[in-house]
């Protein structure tokens, strides 16, 4: 009997997620079994900055690539969202599941909505959209899901707004107020898709039965969007893609923060040009301004 160690983050929502990887692994290969191997990042350590302070959302994946690196475990499991841009050669992206739904929504407080109260936002990408919805009351927050959502329910916050993916993951989906569509809030690249990690080299057949091939192009084209922008996932960029009668469709957010500017665009192209289209649409974007 084979043994694949899984590295996770010890949030609720992390284990329910690297829980999808070992469910599909060991129904791909029913000699393997899978061992769940948690343990705490810097960024759910430090939780009186935001992440933008502290060095963005890579720090929810450093002790696991260490982890990889030092043979602690075979494989780690993230929220593609929160891997940075920049992935180390060493330890390679080497599968992706179906994208959950990939909106942002609105949870309202079990109690009365008390109005004084701010929206509880973690990032600017939110923020900046929310504002242009007419939101103006909006302060950040930080903390899991399950600790944002008992910060509001104790009326620290009037509302909070937070990736669909991880409320319905968790089975909070009843806490859903309102679906933000993706023309009024425009996704983080990757939001909704679980990313695994390993070391280069070696083998992770045992993963076929996970990955998903269309969603790889969608992060790919997302991901080269962000890149050219020299956006790291704390960055206020956003990006959406999604696959129409054979075409890659990508919309892309530009914020250029210290002119106010804001720019929303889209372009389509063949599947197998992913990169090439995100990395076009960025230089657009920028370049329109």
């Amino acid at each position: 009997m084979k043994i694949i160690r899984v590295g996770s983050r010890d949030s609720k929502l992390a284990i329910i997620q690297a829980e999808l990887v070992m469910d599909a692994i060991e129904s791909f290969d029913k000699n393997i079994k899978t061992q769940l191997i948690t343990m705490k990042t810097t960024g759910d350590k430090i939780l009186n900055k935001s992440l933008d302070k502290i060095g963005g959302k890579g720090l929810f994946v450093k002790e696991l690539d260490e982890a990889l690196l030092n043979n602690m475990v075979d494989i780690t499991v993230h929220s593609y969202k929160d891997v940075p841009m920049e992935v180390n050669p060493d330890l390679p992206i080497v599968a992706v599941s179906k994208r959950e739904d990939c909106r942002d929504v609105l949870i309202l407080p079990k109690a009365k909505r008390d109005g004084t109260k701010p929206v509880g936002c973690s990032s600017k990408r939110r923020t900046i959209q929310l504002s242009q919805l007419g939101y103006d009351n909006i302060a950040p927050i930080r903390g899991n899901v399950i600790t944002r959502i008992k910060k509001l329910d104790e009326g620290e916050f009037g509302a909070l707004v937070l990736a669909a993916a991880g409320i319905k993951r968790l089975g909070l989906t009843y806490r859903i107020n309102k679906y933000f569509s993706t023309e009024e809030i425009m996704p983080a690249a990757c939001q909704g898709i679980i990313a695994v990690q390993a070391r280069k080299g070696e083998n992770v057949d045992f993963l076929k039965g996970f990955h998903c091939e269309e969603s790889k192009k969608i992060a790919d084209g997302e991901r080269a969007f962000v890149t050219a922008l020299h956006g790291g996932c704390s960055s206020p960029v956003a990006a959406y893609a999604q696959i129409e009668k054979g075409k890659l469709i990508l919309s892309g957010l530009y914020v250029n923060e210290e002119s106010g500017i804001i720019i929303k665009g889209s372009m389509s192209g063949e599947i197998k040009d992913a990169k090439e289209i995100g990395t076009v649409l960025a230089q657009k974007l920028k370049g329109g301004n």
